[in-house]
């Protein structure tokens, strides 16, 4: 097939120009027409619900609202993680769904479980909406409204911010590719009606009838129209207020027969929404916005739009107001794809050059560099059709040296074959062509499949997902795309151009590229002389070299990809926790003077205190985000680099007290946050239940941390320590008042949050208009003490009448992450990798932090990306040499030769290793794919090389190293032609400083480091080995010696398999067991376990039965069937039911196996609680063993005292024999227990299935406290389950009826002979070989229905009952359940009573009764009274503990858990 493209496009040659000519043109337009960007956006298919609840504290926060929304998402399919951050008055919901999955479907999906979790919320309280359809890189420009130097006092923040909402933003909306605006800074326009108290007070007027009053004169109507021909008058009522002057004229009430207006009681004037954060622009505040780019939109296109719309709009602002960008996303765009561009062409002019020089020929040097933009032009237009964008990673790394490599081997070849046949120019167009197609097809198949491995390596690649694969996975298509490009051009375009064009004058006289190779030979054959001599020295340095890379390999860091260095910076400033918004500003304000006069190199600082307008970003008010614009590095002073000026900056800002600031960079701070909720590179993640306990343990964290080299800029999440003023009602109060807690919360919330009464129109714009009290009555907590509530007779109390008022601490935020709380400790790396840092962390936390039960740590940040991209390149990398070896297994068909090639991997893995050391960098995804690429060139030299050496033994060169010498000599310039360009290609990108960069550097610098090793490997290494493996002596009597003891190798791994094999019948059961490792003996080895997780199985085997269709019949007849002649028949038919009836026995199968299932769980929840239930017992028993035997020992010192005195007369008989019959009892009780001990001791070795008696090695029940509470709402409990299955599995079963009703179909074959029959038409008797075919179809239809529509009937009845016994099943747990819940309170508060009272008086009650009788102080009678009641108590503790225990475990059973 190569050979035929050959030729065919030798002989075409207009043909191939046309499609040559039609490419170019192609490319260029789909260049013009290519989606640009800096990197691919990489973050994760998330969709994020923003709640606002300004009335609602965290702890509101989170129960009404994040709690509720959570769980009516965490079902939807295809989610993947879920966090979610309550903070004061917001929360914010982020669902991460599969990469897959549709955006659009995704919003629809939670869309609809929103309207569920709002049946929840109650009414009013929160705005719920989805955030923008955009990602962590759609943040492509953002700007800020500045005011003329001149004009600075005209405009105020609150004229900036309507500017900004009502022209700027209202007009970018529609511009195409813009998702959103947010909006940042300034004050919200309000028309505000401040109340005075003390004038309510004085008339008597509440302000519920302020808010009535509002709400009642602020409308408009119509009322029809009148005919009045020819006209009609349409009517029209207008009553909204317009301005001030219209709300002050509002009547309230009537008081004393005069109206009170709303001027009488308040002040209307322009007011404000309290504000939550700000915006600063160097050292003024303020407004600006975010344009938030639309996903999957062209950044670089929609940035253009944005511009173009910004300069129409500024035309619609004052002249002294205008909109300045700060930062845009198509600078560092421009600056990315600078780097590649000129990389591109710095690689290609290279590689050009070094054609030149070692082809020797100039045209021949062309025609390969034509390839380079030909191959190019292609691969864009396969990403025009992909739709891959054109970006830092998609287009960094392509490497021209190894684009062109086929058509170097051919044009190579091509050269070689014309200079040793010169006269061929003199014979005709004709004989060109020939030579042409013979130089090229001799080589081609070689050439060819080295390209094929080149794309084939890239292949696994395309299967990383996540962010690895958003990353790479478009340099993987490039790359073979371009390839894909060069490979079609070296079959067409480059043998007719070199038919055309190429000439080789031999003048006698050496050329620049004769005198190189000679050069190299001469270097090079003393060399191969010693290789060839010496060949154990060579492949033991070659080992040893293998040994060394794979030491020095484990010494390299860890990184998930270097930092791309943006050019500006980004900051976090964080204050006190509780700074209000002010104090935050005054601080940025401070920072911004120490930056601009310490640090020339910046450009503009802006910094964004609190959340925008769309909180996609839950900033708190404590906190600022700031973006650093700065300028080029050459202007740069104060430091080198990013790292030193970051250092330098801490430095000076260190001497602002109370703030930390933490440096990174827009995009990557952005990535972080939205992906993995974290800010910063590393997040120590602590996830438990209790803020406090967590934020105690989040401090030892950060302080164990804190001497870890490169961690830096520790913060910890900040959950507690929140200055609250709380507002506790006293119910008994307001109930005497008469006044609902509804109320109440209505005046607070209006006195100083402010209450919505309605709206005010301007022109088209819309204000709020608001009800709260006069600033001078809202600055203390006594204001708030003060705030009237009206009774239902006009008069008025202070609120402190009806309420406890002070400030608390309180909660500033709950992170949750998969429905459970954490808080997390976040730091940067910085002078070291990642990995190593985190390594250090795992192990001074793992051996120094205590955390308590259910608290346990994980990590994010980068550090997760990185380990998740490491455990994915760990199956990609072994599929991409797999595929190595078969194809090479493919094009040789010999695997010694096979190994020979693929023997350069390794050599050039260590190339690879040793240049990252060299360079002083990690080991990074980048590194990564690298390697990748490098085991596809490593082979290609090689392949050049066998396939030389192949060639020469078919032209009957037998002596193997004469064989070596010349294939070496023949193919020398090729393979140093090879690796000098594909390493050449890759040199600008290994040696740039520019933006971008950082990402390309691992990547060149492994496949130039490897290359350089597998050349060395190709050209002395891999000669070696061929001439060991084909003359095979050194291998057959060394390494091949183990062949004669094949039989003991295999009894010694025999024999370690079996040793290293585990039995479990020698497994040893420890005798004394804790709780947990009981129940978990129980569930491996209960036989009841066991047999229900066969009928499972066998449950699950039976869904294959579903689609049973019966058995074939096939009949054979033989006999005179036709004629008197014998004939012969063979008939086979098949019936099938419906294939509706088949879906529907299928669900049946899956119903019951999921009913299995169930039981399965049902069964080892049994098992766990018969288990949990016998372990308390028998721990009981002992206790009571210990309690009676002690109070037997106290009998036996009574019943001796006793004796004594009876002996010397001080009693009578009566009391010793009173004495010895509570001996007895307490012996006759003991004996039961100990009987009873051991039947339960005897149960517990039954349900654990074991031989040897077992002990619980708890010795004492847990005390009340240390009895964890349950939860409500176990929805996957299998008491829950079974009655839902029961229900489903009957309605299953009567579809399964009704689907039999629907008719049968049966197929049918028949073929037949007709001995002596005759043909109708010509008269002729049919040969006995002739056989006759028919096909035979039909349907069987019940007509005779009436028994099956009985049996629907009766299946429908049956699911009925079944429905009903489900739901009378179901309610009757809730009420065992909530039965249950009442007894563990019961039982609780009487465990509460006899630990924390009853028990300690016993003790003192017992120490006085033994010293009062010992002293002769109290009689007997009293002494046996005293203890009497001692024991009755700690019998009744241990009783009331047993209980409390047992209706625990009962309540978990009921609730599924084990």
């Amino acid at each position: 097939m190569i050979e035929g493209i050959i030729r065919f496009s030798i002989r075409n040659k207009l043909m191939v120009s046309l499609f040559t000519l039609a490419l170019l043109t192609g490319g260029i337009f789909a260049m013009l027409g290519l989606p640009i960007d800096a990197v691919p956006d990489i973050t994760n298919n998330q969709v994020q619900i923003i709640s606002r609840a300004p009335s609602l504290a965290v702890q509101e926060v989170e129960n009404f609202i994040t709690a509720p929304i959570e769980f009516s998402v965490t079902n939807i399919p295809r989610v993947i993680e879920l966090r979610s951050i309550s903070r004061l008055g917001l929360s914010v919901v982020t669902v991460v769904f599969e990469e897959g999955a549709d955006i659009y479907w995704a919003r629809q999906q939670i869309g609809e479980r929103l309207r569920e979790a709002e049946a929840h919320i109650p009414p009013g309280l929160a705005e719920i909406e989805l955030a923008p359809v955009s990602t962590g890189l759609g943040e492509i420009f953002q700007y800020t409204l500045e005011i003329d130097p001149a004009q600075r006092g005209k405009y105020s923040l609150e004229d900036l911010r309507t500017m900004q909402d009502w022209i700027v933003r209202r007009q970018l909306l529609g511009t195409k590719g813009v998702a959103d605006v947010n909006s940042y800074g300034g004050f919200v326009k309000q028309y505000e009606v401040a109340v005075n108290p003390e004038r309510l007070r004085a008339l008597g007027i509440s302000m519920t009838d302020i808010f009535d009053a509002l709400e009642k004169n602020n409308q408009n109507t119509g009322s029809a129209y009148i005919d009045r021909k020819p006209s009609a008058y349409f009517i029209r009522g207008v009553g909204l207020v317009r301005t001030l002057e219209d709300i002050e004229n509002v009547p309230i009430a009537r008081v004393n027969n005069l109206p009170v207006l709303i001027r009488d009681v308040a002040s209307v004037r322009y007011g404000h929404a309290t504000r939550y954060g700000a915006l600063i622009s160097d050292t003024s505040e303020t407004v600006g916005g975010v344009v938030m780019m639309l996903k999957g939109e062209n950044a670089n296109l929609v940035i253009a739009n944005v511009k173009e719309r910004l300069e129409a709009i500024q035309k619609s602002l004052p002249a002294d107001v205008r909109i300045t960008p700060f930062l845009d996303r198509s600078d560092l765009v421009g600056r990315a794809i600078s780097t590649v561009s000129r990389n591109l062409i710095e690689g290609a002019l290279i590689v050009i050059l070094v054609l030149v020089l070692l082809l020797g020929n100039l045209r021949a040097g062309l025609i390969v560099a034509s390839v380079i933009p030909l191959s190019m032009l292609f691969a864009i237009i396969m990403m025009r059709l992909f739709g891959v964008t054109g970006n830092l990673m998609s287009l960094g790394a392509i490497d021209f040296g190894l684009i062109v490599d086929g058509a170097v081997i051919i044009v190579e070849s091509i050269v070689h074959r014309f200079v040793k046949h010169p006269d061929i120019f003199t014979q005709g167009q004709e004989r060109i062509d020939q030579e042409v197609f013979a130089a090229s097809s001799r080589i081609r198949k070689a050439a060819a499949f080295g390209e094929i491995i080149i794309v084939i390596v890239y292949l696994p690649i395309l299967a990383l997902v996540g962010i690895e694969g958003k990353m790479f996975r478009p340099m993987a298509q490039v790359v073979g795309f371009a390839i894909l490009g060069a490979f079609l051009l070296s079959l067409t375009w480059v043998p007719m151009i070199s038919a055309v064009i190429l000439r080789v004058r031999h003048s006698g006289r050496q050329n620049v590229s004769d005198k190189i190779m000679d050069a190299l030979h001469r270097a090079f054959e003393p060399v191969i002389g010693f290789a060839l001599r010496r060949k154990r020295i060579v492949v033991g340095c070659a080992l040893a070299l293998l040994l060394v890379g794979a030491l020095l390999f484990g010494r390299l860091g860890g990184e998930f990809i270097p930092e791309l260095e943006e050019g500006d910076l980004a900051a976090l400033v964080i204050t006190l926790q509780g700074s209000s918004p002010s104090h935050t500003v005054e601080v940025v304000r401070t920072a911004n003077e120490i930056l601009r006069k310490n640090f020339p190199e910046v450009k503009h600082l802006i910094c964004k205190i609190g959340p925008g307008e769309i909180p996609t970003d839950p900033t708190p008010m404590e906190t600022g985000d700031y973006i650093i614009t700065l300028k080029d590095k050459s202007e740069w002073s104060s430091a080198k680099s990013r790292e030193e000026l970051v250092e330098l900056m801490e430095e000076k800002l260190a001497v602002i007290p109370g703030v930390k600031f933490e440096f990174q960079q827009p995009i990557q701070l952005r990535f972080n946050e939205l992906m993995t909720g974290s800010r910063q590179d590393v997040a120590v993640k602590l996830f438990g239940d209790n803020l406090d306990t967590l934020a105690e343990r989040a401090e030892a964290i950060n302080e164990l941390i804190g001497g870890i080299p490169g961690v830096e800029d520790r913060n910890i999440e900040r959950v507690t320590g929140l200055a609250q003023i709380v507002v506790e009602y006293d119910r008994a109060r307001l109930a005497q008042f008469g006044i609902p807690i509804e109320e109440a919360n209505r005046v607070l919330r209006a006195g100083f949050a402010g209450t919505e009464t309605g709206v005010v129109f301007e022109e088209g714009r819309r204000f709020d208009m608001v009800v709260r009290l006069d600033p001078h009555f809202r600055t203390d907590i006594d204001d708030i003490a003060s705030l009237p509530l009206t009774l239902h007779d006009g008069t008025q109390i202070p609120l402190e009448q009806v309420a406890r008022i002070g400030i608390q601490s309180g909660p500033a935020q709950v992170s949750r992450e998969k429905a459970a709380r954490r808080l997390t400790v976040g730091f940067n790396v910085r002078g070291r990798d990642i990995q190593s840092v985190v390594e250090d962390v795992q192990r001074v936390l793992g051996a120094k932090l205590r955390l308590p039960a259910g608290y346990y740590l994980a990590y994010g940040g980068e550090f997760e990306n990185l380990t998740a991209a490491r455990n994915r390149l760990a199956i990609t990398v072994p599929v991409a040499l797999l595929l190595i070896v078969l194809l090479l297994y493919f094009t040789f068909h010999s695997m010694k030769q096979t190994l020979l090639i693929f023997s350069a991997v390794p050599l050039a893995a260590v190339g690879g290793v040793l240049a990252l050391l060299v360079r002083s960098m990690h080991f990074s995804i980048s590194a990564g794919v690298g390697f990748i690429a490098l085991f596809g060139v490593a082979v290609l030299n090689g392949i050049v090389l066998i396939s030389e050496f192949n060639a020469l033994e078919r032209d009957g060169v037998t002596d193997i190293e004469e064989r070596v010498r010349r294939g070496l000599k023949t193919r020398l310039r090729p393979v140093v032609m090879t690796a000098a360009v594909a390493s050449l290609g890759f040199l600008p990108m290994a040696i740039s400083t520019s933006a971008g960069a950082e990402v390309q550097r691992p990547l060149a610098t492994v496949v130039i480091g490897g290359i350089l090793t597998s050349t060395i490997l190709t050209l002395v290494v891999l000669p070696v080995l061929y001439v060991l493996v084909t003359r095979g002596g050194w291998f057959r009597r060394g390494w091949f010696r183990l062949r004669g003891h094949r039989t003991a190798v295999t009894a010694a791994i025999a024999l370690f398999l079996c040793s290293a094999a585990p039995t479990q019948a020698q497994e040893a059961i420890p005798t004394g067991l804790t709780l947990d490792q009981a129940i978990s003996r129980a569930i491996r080895t209960n036989l009841e376990v066991t047999a229900a997780e066969r009928e499972y199985e066998a449950a699950d085997a039976a869904r294959g039965a579903a689609w049973d269709v019966g058995k074939t019949s096939i009949d054979f007849e033989y006999g005179q069937l036709n004629s008197p002649m014998n004939d012969n028949a063979l008939t086979l038919a098949q019936t099938f039911s419906f294939p509706t009836l088949y879906l529907s026995q299928r669900r049946l199968a899956g119903a019951v196996a999921d009913r299995a299932g169930v039981l399965r769980s049902g069964t080892r929840l049994e098992i766990a609680t018969q288990v949990k239930r016998l372990y308390w017992q028998i721990v009981y028993q002992s206790a009571m063993r210990q309690l009676l035997s002690s109070q037997d020992s106290l009998y036996s010192g009574f019943l001796h005292a006793a004796e004594l005195r009876a002996k010397v007369g001080e009693t009578t008989k009566l009391e010793a024999m009173t004495a010895r019959s509570h001996q007895m009892e307490v012996r006759n009780q003991l004996r039961e227990i100990e009987i009873d001990q051991a039947t339960a001791g005897r149960t517990l070795q039954v349900l654990l299935n074991v031989e040897q008696a077992v002990r619980p090695l708890d010795t004492t029940l847990p005390a009340a406290t240390e009895v964890s509470s349950i939860k409500d709402g176990a929805t996957g409990s299998p008491h829950r389950l079974l009655p839902i299955l029961d229900s489903e599995i009957a309605e299953k079963e009567a579809t399964v009826e009704l689907h039999r009703m629907l008719p049968d179909i049966s197929l049918g074959l028949t073929t037949q002979t007709m001995n002596g029959v005759a043909d109708p038409n010509s008269g002729r008797l049919y040969p006995s070989g002739q056989r006759f075919t028919g096909v035979r179809i039909g349907v069987a239809v019940p007509i005779w229905f009436l028994p099956q529509v009985a049996k629907v009937e009766a299946a429908g009845i049956r699911a009925e009952a079944a429905r009903a016994r489900s739901e009378y099943r179901l309610r009757s747990l809730d009420v065992q359940i909530r039965n249950l819940r009442d007894d563990v309170t019961k039982y609780r508060n009487s465990r509460m009573y006899y630990e924390e009272q009853a028990l300690p008086e016993a003790q003192q009650i017992e120490q006085q009764a033994v010293k009062g009788y010992s002293s002769g102080a109290m009689d007997y009678l009293e002494y046996v009274q005293s203890i009497t009641r001692v024991n009755e108590i700690r019998r009744s503790a241990l009783r009331a503990s047993l209980d409390h225990l047992m209706s625990v475990i009962t309540l978990e059973y009921l609730e599924g858990i084990e």
